[in-house]
């Protein structure tokens, strides 16, 4: 048998500019632009962040790697570290990787498709379809055929489709810059409070220490003859009240130790002994850049993320538009069909080529589907205004939290250098019998109480400053050469590239 004289495959010739003809069709449904109502357009957007303190920030452009500002390699290693074993970045590369697949899968939809067959059987045919009133003979019957067809998205609805797929693929990017900048957040914090616990525990022994000597000097004067046990019993009082807060502190310092090592997927037992070993608060020594209100929007993972997901959306519409439409495609189709001995001979031999046009008539809630479309593509648009106003919610509360607790800080730190004063000349005079135990006390326990309200100050604008960052949205950008895995098709733990190409789309 000469199947190749047998199969022509010329007539499958004229599919190639025809399709090429109906490449440039319409496409039903809205083109994407975002919104004019939009509030990401709207003046409270774009101007001036508001509550920024001059003493405190600047208009500078926020930077990327914004925790190197503290200028501690070891919270630099933690977040390193975070980036490339954290689980909610793994889950975060498994997204996308999920979402690049359907993007392809939504890419394949549509041209060309072919399938092929073959099929030998025994059978005996019914003589009444060919017409006949004679039995046919029991035959040995063989098909081998080839068909090709090419799908023409005549009205766009598989355009609109892979729209879809490429801004929900470009959402899941943002996500993953969201779950990024979170999870350095999240590490600097927890390392923050370790340190920041240890401080104020460190604080805490020693106020104790020092209540302790008053006590011993009480004691030491009632012995004399010049206290009493009174004055004992008071300063034993004051003792075993600080002594309980020691465990508070203790208890902090264990739970910001437990937070860092799941963050970092270790035991709390494995950290590096620099990060147990740290009892002095990490601080930023320079104002905070902040850029502005246009820029924050621009750079928030979850604004892109929602603008994105308004883009797939009104894509969908037209999906759902499309569907009313009928479906082109035309294909050609060959092969051997008869009695298997003659297989290959010019009586068994077909062929066939044309248009195929199907139209499902819009019924049963198509029609219904469209404007379930728009009313989603309504709430995507209501959601990432939502967004936008959280976002400056969230950065300007930030920003009056802040300097609201420096301020407070700073007043904290000059009653504390008062307090050291007073104390100390205060139980000089108590030793000198020209002051009373009472006002002695008094002002050991208003020393001791500045000094934990300083420590808890300074941790707490220390907070103040990583929940800043936070919300200003920086810490996402990676540049690709340090990203494990970049450029490879593989989903690298950690390694969730930033959807630059969707930022521009914002005003």
């Amino acid at each position: 048998m000469k199947l190749s004289r047998a199969l022509p495959l010329l007539p499958l010739l004229p599919l190639l500019p025809l399709a090429v003809a109906l490449s440039g069709c319409m496409n039903v449904g809205p083109n994407y632009a975002l919104p004019k109502q939009a509030l990401v357009n709207a003046p409270l957007a774009n101007a001036p962040i508001e509550g920024a303190d001059a003493r405190l920030t600047t208009r500078q452009t926020v930077p990327a790697i914004w925790w190197k500002l503290y200028d501690d390699p070891v919270l630099n290693s933690l977040v390193d570290e975070a980036l490339k074993s954290n689980t909610d970045l793994r889950v975060a590369a498994a997204n996308l990787a999920r979402s690049r697949e359907a993007l392809g899968v939504a890419q394949a939809q549509g041209g060309f498709s072919g399938k092929t067959s073959a099929a030998i059987q025994r059978a005996q045919e019914s003589a009444e379809q060919y017409l006949l009133t004679e039995k046919l003979p029991v035959v040995n019957e063989g098909d081998i055929g080839i068909s090709i067809s090419y799908e023409i998205d005549l009205f766009g609805k598989l355009r609109r489709g892979v729209e879809a797929a490429s801004a929900d693929t470009e959402a899941v990017q943002a996500a993953g810059d969201l779950a990024r900048i979170s999870v350095v957040a999240d590490v600097v914090r927890s390392y923050v409070d370790q340190c920041s616990a240890a401080e104020e525990l460190k604080i805490a022994q020693q106020s104790l220490a020092l209540q302790k000597q008053r006590a011993d000097v009480s004691r030491r004067l009632r012995d004399a003859g010049r206290g009493n046990q009174p004055d004992v019993t008071r300063n034993q009082t004051q003792v075993d009240t600080l002594a309980a807060d020691i465990p508070r502190y203790t208890a902090r310092r264990q739970i910001a130790q437990y937070r860092l090592a799941a963050l970092l997927a270790r035991a709390p037992s494995d950290l590096p002994p620099a990060v147990l070993a740290c009892n002095t608060l990490p601080q930023i020594r320079q104002p905070i850049p902040i850029g502005d209100g246009a820029a924050l929007l621009k750079r928030r993972p979850d604004v892109r993320e929602a603008e994105r997901q308004l883009a797939a959306s009104t894509a969908r519409i037209g999906v759902a538009t499309g569907a009313l439409y009928p479906s082109v495609s035309i294909g050609a189709s060959a092969g051997l069909t008869g009695v298997l001995e003659d297989l290959g001979t010019s009586p068994t031999a077909r062929w066939a080529f044309g248009p195929l046009i199907s139209w499902t008539f819009p019924t049963n809630g198509a029609r219904g589907r469209v404007r379930e479309a728009e009313a989603s593509s309504n709430v995507a648009l209501a959601k990432f205004d939502g967004v936008v106003l959280t976002a400056l919610r969230e950065t300007e509360t930030s920003l009056a939290t802040y300097a609201s607790d420096a301020t407070r800080a700073d007043a904290l730190r000059a009653a504390l250098k008062s307090a050291a004063q007073s104390a100390d000349e205060t139980h000089r005079l108590y030793l000198a019998g020209r002051e009373s135990f009472i006002s002695d006390l008094d002002a050991t326990r208003t020393l001791t109480s500045t000094r934990s309200q300083v420590a808890a100050a300074e941790g707490q604008v220390a907070v103040d400053q990583v929940n800043l960052f936070l919300a200003l949205g920086g810490g996402w950008e990676t540049d690709a050469r340090t990203v494990p895995g970049a450029g490879s098709d593989a989903a690298t733990p950690g390694a969730v590239v930033p959807a630059k190409a969707a930022a521009p789309t914002l005003p």
